[in-house]
């Protein structure tokens, strides 16, 4: 499980956001929560990662995890609970996740997100 947050960690600081997705499960069920929104299904969470941090010009920035707990609650499902932290040009936006993970055959895939935004 940590393997697919640090290829994801590797892939942002790439600017390679289809390799950060691959993290995600590529499916409609996939939930990403932030904040008071609700992203459903892989490619709506694509456009609201290219909305926020690729398009009009924006940076995409250095990307830091700093797991803090990952819990087998079955042979085939994860929690893993963690903070992050962006650094841009104009700040360090921070916060929070807890994603759920399940094991595919093709590996571990994030099949919930939430994430909190902290206080600059």
């Amino acid at each position: 499980m940590r393997n697919v947050l640090e290829a994801q960690r590797q892939a942002w600081n790439r600017g390679d956001l289809d390799g950060f997705m691959d993290g995600y499960w590529k499916s409609d069920s996939l939930t990403f929560y932030s904040g008071e929104s609700v992203s459903r299904g892989w490619e709506a969470t694509r456009e609201r990662y290219i909305r926020r941090y690729k398009s009009g010009g924006r940076e995409m920035g250095t990307l830091a995890f700093d797991l803090r707990e990952v819990a087998l609650g079955a042979p085939d499902r994860a929690t893993v609970r963690g903070a992050w932290r962006l650094t841009l040009r104009d700040g360090s936006p921070h916060g929070t996740f807890t994603l759920q993970l399940r094991r595919f055959p093709e590996g571990w895939k994030i099949v919930e997100d939430r994430t909190t935004s902290g206080a600059e």
